[in-house]
């Protein structure tokens, strides 16, 4: 099997709710799975990141939003050999549990720095005794366990200088390479990615039947009340949001995420799935996109950092989607190159303040600046090489949009946390 298939295996997981929250109670529950008794208190220590994603992002299970939510849950319900999935099934028990715990002051949660690296120490106290449990680099890579004081697991950690010097998997091809790995890989080793569709079309149809949804029914009613219209762009926006908006707000279904978000999966697929039906392409031709779409998501993120202070889902995501669109209108690799222009100049620099409501909009403008880019592209227009942040191959300019994020967007960041905090602390004195 490809390498490259191999990556994307392994990458494409899925993720109930938004993965911040899912990978905190996921934290949570597997601490408290060390020690019996009952839950007295749920310590968070979060990267800057995670805590700005969950801050007020909706929860499966729940009507609540946000982090102290999500731990709590994590404390009295979840389920952590389902992985970011843990919160399935949750009763209605386990939420006045999970609220109870909140409202009595049980659970505390705090920052531990400003960094794109992922970082969670969930510590739980129970009359039985104390567990933590530290996650770091991918949502539910544990490398530490201590029960009591005494450490039960840990996995050796590399120094982060050391980690930095190892090439990525995925910064070891050109752009060329990997158009010639979708065109050339047997279709029966990326057949695993028709699941990707199978779980976001379920999440959409959830998105579009909820009473709690507000985008979805808008932008049904644009698309003449149909879910597949003549109208590739428009129809395209419509599957990519109202599933957007399902998983943001915390419906009951899962998204299929990629680099560690269900947001980059549902962008990096949805519109591709709208091309798909409108344009009667081919599923061969749709789940070679995919692939394309998914691999060039995963070659900016290298970059940017799994949580940064922009907007991955739109401008890693969204450009993978991009550069899917123009392979499946039949351009060619200069094509493509512009795409990655065009993107680049456009929606580079789109912050990221959190998963929440937010993330739809910026769906919406991903979709459009995808099609616009695309369009133009195809047409031989695009940004030139010798402006911006555009590089003088295809492969810099993915690496300087991810640059941006990380280093260059870490003041933002900053920025942004202290305005949630402000927020968390005006919220408290209410």
């Amino acid at each position: 099997m490809d390498r490259l298939t191999n990556l994307i295996r392994e990458d494409m997981k899925p993720a109930l709710g938004v993965t911040e929250p899912g990978a905190i109670a996921f934290a949570v529950a597997t601490a408290k799975e060390q020690l019996g008794g009952t839950v007295e208190k749920v310590s968070l220590s979060l990267n800057s990141g995670m805590y700005k994603n969950a801050f007020t992002c909706g929860i499966p299970g729940s009507s609540q939003v946000g982090n102290f939510h999500a731990a709590a849950l994590g404390a009295v319900g979840a389920d952590a050999k389902k992985g970011l999935e843990c919160l399935d099934g949750i009763t209605e028990e386990q939420r006045r549990q999970a609220e109870a715990l909140v409202r009595q002051g049980k659970i505390q949660v705090s920052m531990s720095q400003v960094t794109s690296r992922i970082y969670i120490q969930a510590e739980v106290t129970t009359t039985e005794g104390r567990a933590s449990v530290v996650i770091r680099d991918s949502h539910t890579h544990i490398t530490q366990i201590t029960v009591n004081g005494a450490v039960t697991f840990q996995e050796e950690e590399h120094p982060q200088g050391q980690q930095e010097q190892q090439t990525p998997v995925i910064h070891q091809y050109t752009l060329a390479q990997l158009v010639e790995y979708i065109r050339a890989v047997p279709l029966e080793e990326i057949a695993f990615i028709r699941e990707a569709y199978q779980v976001n079309l379920a999440l959409f149809e959830e998105g579009l039947n909820s009473d709690r949804t507000t985008f979805a029914p808008v932008l049904l009613e644009e698309n003449g009340g149909q879910r597949f219209s003549r109208d590739e762009e428009k129809t395209a926006s419509l599957l990519c949001n109202a599933a957007i908006e399902a998983r943001v707000i915390g419906l009951n279904k899962p998204a299929m995420s990629i680099t560690g978000s269900g947001a980059h999966g549902i962008i990096a697929t949805m519109p591709l799935y709208a091309a798909y039906k409108v344009q009667g392409y081919t599923e061969e031709q749709l789940l070679r996109a995919t692939a394309l779409s998914y691999l060039v998501c995963m070659y900016i993120k290298e970059y940017s950092g799994k949580l940064s202070a922009f907007c991955g889902c739109a401008i890693a995501a969204g450009t993978g989607m991009a550069v899917a669109l123009a392979w499946l209108r039949g351009g060619d690799l200069s094509a493509m190159e512009r795409v990655i222009c065009n993107m680049a100049s456009s929606i580079t620099g789109m912050i990221c303040d959190g998963g929440n409501q937010g993330c739809t909009m910026k769906g919406i403008a991903a979709v459009a600046a995808a099609y616009a880019s695309v369009r133009l592209a195809m047409k031989g227009v695009s940004i030139q090489k010798v402006h911006g942040i555009n590089g003088s191959t295809p492969e810099d300019t993915m690496r300087f949009m991810g640059q941006i994020a990380s280093p260059g967007m870490e003041g933002t960041e900053a920025t942004i946390m202290d305005i949630l905090q402000e927020k968390q602390a005006e919220a408290v004195r209410l």
